[in-house]
């Protein structure tokens, strides 16, 4: 149920810690990029992660330290925010939000407990009332992230039970009912071909996690303790291709990476969360590159984190921002409204070519 759409309560919290430092300890940007404080969580809100957008709105699901299976019973805090960061209203969600995307009819989905127990639930913003959907799982764990391409709606499955892994890594979803029929779109263990050998492999997806729509139209999904992100062409169709980047930073190491995203615009800023800090970044630059990609990461002893910009055929990881403790969610916010607008995220049926 969301709160009144004033400053009461966890809304008023919120406002407060809006510009606190966070753990008092600041990441640093390499130039030309800058980095600033979007918004912060507080006592009661905690551990951000995934952040969804409108044209007027930002939208962040914090964790609030909620079991990833739902088994406490707890509920996560999902927050409005104006463009500025200023708190609008809170939404509250059973379970452990793992996954935000809003879609063309301004719709909010919200995905919880990626290990188990999933469930999906779709908000609308305009009057705060909440659907619940049943999401089975198909592999033993949960549901992570959402993505919409065309008219098609992709779930990423996270957590499996098996290893190998020979169940779905994505799904398609189709909604009647209250309920989702899933389709498997990516197999964990589908032949793929290495962008930097050109080899044949085989996928052995263990943590399927974030995932989001290229330019290009191909979904992009992080398989976060596997250090891959697994680009899919033609998702879904008799004409799907696959293509995996093992992921590596300049000193060799191999980082666990969440969020990747995509610059849609020259002008603009990426948001980042930060579950450590409980914080929500800004990370600014006067010139972005239309199409690059920037990803989240930690280091491979998941003790710094980082946002760095991702050459997706090397797989390097060439860090932007240091000094971030677990960095997850991210967002690319154009300054053009129109590339902000959700109508923009779906189209036509999708088609082989």
């Amino acid at each position: 149920m969301a709160s009144p759409l004033v400053a009461t309560g966890c809304v008023l919290s919120l406002f407060l810690a809006a510009n606190a430092g966070a753990d008092g300890v600041f990441p640093t940007a390499v130039t030309p990029y800058t980095v600033a404080v979007f918004a912060s969580g507080a006592a009661d809100v905690s551990s951000p992660d995934s952040i969804a957008f409108t044209p007027t709105n930002v939208f962040v699901g914090f964790g609030n330290g909620v079991a990833k299976d739902g088994s406490d019973g707890k509920s996560s805090t999902i927050v409005m925010y104006d463009l500025h960061g200023t708190p609008v209203t809170t939404f509250s969600v059973k379970g452990h939000n793992d996954g935000l995307r809003v879609d063309g009819n301004g719709k909010l989905w919200s995905m919880q407990n990626e290990d188990g127990n999933p469930n999906l639930v779709i908000i609308d913003p305009k009057n705060a009332k909440q659907t619940l959907i049943t999401t089975p799982a198909t592999n033993g764990g949960g549901y992570d992230d959402i993505t919409f391409a065309g008219r098609s709606v992709f779930f990423s499955a996270s957590n499996p039970s098996k290893n190998p892994n020979a169940d779905p890594a994505v799904v398609t979803a189709k909604l009647k009912g209250g309920a989702a029929t899933l389709t498997q779109a990516l197999a964990g263990n589908a032949s793929a071909t290495s962008v930097t050998t050109g080899g044949s492999v085989t996928l052995n997806l263990q943590d399927p996690d974030s995932m989001i729509l290229d330019p290009n139209g191909e979904l992009v999904l992080t398989s976060q303790a596997d250090m891959e992100l697994v680009i899919v062409q033609n998702p879904g169709l008799a004409c799907q291709n696959t293509f995996v980047v093992s992921l590596t930073t300049p000193d060799s190491d191999t980082p666990m990476a969440d969020d990747t995203v995509f610059a849609r615009s020259a002008t603009g800023r990426i948001l980042v969360a930060d579950k450590t800090s409980n914080t929500i970044y800004s990370i600014s630059a006067p010139y972005f590159a239309p199409g690059a990609a920037y990803t989240a990461a930690q280091n491979s002893a998941a003790t710094t984190g980082f946002v760095a910009q991702a050459n997706l055929t090397t797989g390097r990881l060439t860090p932007i921002v240091t000094g971030l403790g677990n960095p997850g969610g991210m967002a690319f916010i154009s300054t053009d409204a129109r590339l902000n607008a959700p109508k923009l995220l779906v189209g036509k049926t999708l088609r082989c070519p």
